[in-house]
């Protein structure tokens, strides 16, 4: 029994790079058959960014069109047009992450689509929301981050280093991919009632802006008190009007950071992030376990308000027991007995996990040809009765005759497509 969630859907990917790639990803890998237009004799720009060599197509451009299906094609032809048009007329979702504007001009926006085909699902994703004073910018991951609340909110809080910092997870690129998902199968899900598709419109801006929730509540409560009391900035410093950097306090009411550990000096990795929590019993534990029972009758520090008020002091006693153990060794002598903490892992070391293979986390994907296999990271979640099909990435135009071929063109119109530009590069001009 095929138990794949999207079985069945077809979708058109108009799609490049990582925001729109990312989402489309996903959908094939839920099971929908995913046709990614490719412009001929190029393709993605990602095939030959940041390439391990020049005879292979980067994992940059692997590790985003997984099971894919690539169809080259010039939509701006006449043959092109008609190619595209037919395959929106049989598709269920239709996506693209172009520049503003370019689709409409295309002659494929929203409500062309709409009318060739009211049950086909349309997702774009654009740099930032309709009607922003910022959409004429063009839109980059850190351009996202920056405008987005993530960056004037990440970094160190004082010296030389207090400058917006962005985030090393991609905020602005395969976060709005997974925000867009979220609204294609929302919109798969409402098209079940009305039997019309409808349009699904992601920024950017508004993907990074949603995971800065939490800021946006630090705002208000700075905007009524003040201050923020969880900030290592809290009672020392004054606060400006807006929420600043907070280095690597945990954002919530909790005491947590990043402690040094016994080899940081030679491992710029090994660190640990430890959280002091403010329940009572669970503060009672933390003393027991790490030894600072003396904190329990100690007025500066037995209250969850009175640490508020005394960060640093608390940092510093703990960056004394930490300094002598490394982070595993912190790790398991915390960990074990409830006390939230983690070590700081560095890319080689979560991909050498062995058990992020055996549960899925990590997969490898038998690419063949120069590639050989690679390893990605599969689907985030995990379902009871279904397993992705992680597929190779497809070849440049690789279904480009099979795809033809369903829509009721003959060997011999396939070969003229080839020959007039619209599925080949002319004369080798791309």
């Amino acid at each position: 029994m095929n138990t794949a969630p999207l079985q069945g859907i077809k979708v058109v990917d108009f799609t490049n790079v990582q925001s729109g790639p990312s989402c489309t990803q996903m959908l094939a890998w839920f099971g929908a058959e995913v046709i990614k237009i490719e412009r001929p004799g190029v393709g993605d720009p990602t095939r030959t960014e940041l390439q391990f060599s020049k005879d292979a197509p980067s994992y940059y451009y692997l590790q985003l069109n997984s099971d894919k299906k690539s169809l080259t094609l010039d939509a701006a032809t006449p043959d092109g047009k008609e190619i595209l048009t037919k395959l929106i007329k049989e598709c269920d979702i239709f996506v693209e992450n172009l520049h503003p504007g370019a689709m409409d001009k295309l002659g494929f926006g929203w409500d062309a689509v709409h009318a060739l085909n009211p049950r086909c699902i349309y997702g774009t994703i654009k740099g930032f929301p309709q009607g922003s004073p910022y959409a004429h910018l063009k839109a980059y991951e850190p351009i996202a981050q920056v405008t987005g609340g993530a960056a004037t909110t990440t970094g160190w809080y004082s010296g030389d280093d207090n400058i917006p910092t962005q985030s090393g997870a991609a905020l602005g690129d395969s976060n709005t991919g997974m925000h867009l998902l979220i609204g294609l199968l929302a919109a798969l899900a409402q098209r079940e009632r009305t039997g019309e598709g409808c349009f699904v419109y992601q920024s950017m801006h508004n993907a990074c802006l949603n995971l800065c929730r939490i800021k946006t509540r630090d705002q208000l409560t700075l905007d009524k008190l003040g201050y923020l009391v969880q900030y290592p900035q809290y009672p020392n410093e004054k606060f400006p009007d807006y929420v600043p950097r907070s280095g690597n306090i945990e954002g919530g009411g909790v005491l947590g950071w990043t402690y040094k550990c016994k080899n940081w000096a030679t491992d710029p990795n090994d660190y640990v992030y430890v959280i002091v929590e403010r329940g009572e019993k669970q503060f009672e534990n933390f003393c027991k376990v790490i030894g600072f029972e003396d904190w329990l009758t100690n007025p500066d520090f037995n209250t969850a308000d009175a640490r508020d008020k005394h960060k640093t002091e608390i940092w510093q006693r703990i960056q004394e027991y930490t300094i002598t153990k490394t982070k595993y060794e912190v790790t398991e002598a915390l960990g074990t007995n409830g006390i939230p903490c983690g070590p700081v892992l560095n890319m080689k070391e979560i991909m050498n996990d062995q058990s992020l293979y055996e549960n899925k986390t990590l997969v490898k994907i038998q690419q063949g040809g120069n590639v050989g296999e690679y390893v990605t990271v599969g689907c985030p979640c995990t379902f009871s009765n279904f397993t992705p099909n992680y597929g190779p990435a497809p070849e440049l135009g690789g279904n480009t005759e099979e795809i033809l071929t369903s829509l009721g063109y003959t060997a011999d119109q396939i070969a003229a497509f080839a020959k007039n530009g619209t599925t080949a590069p002319v004369d080798g001009h791309m």
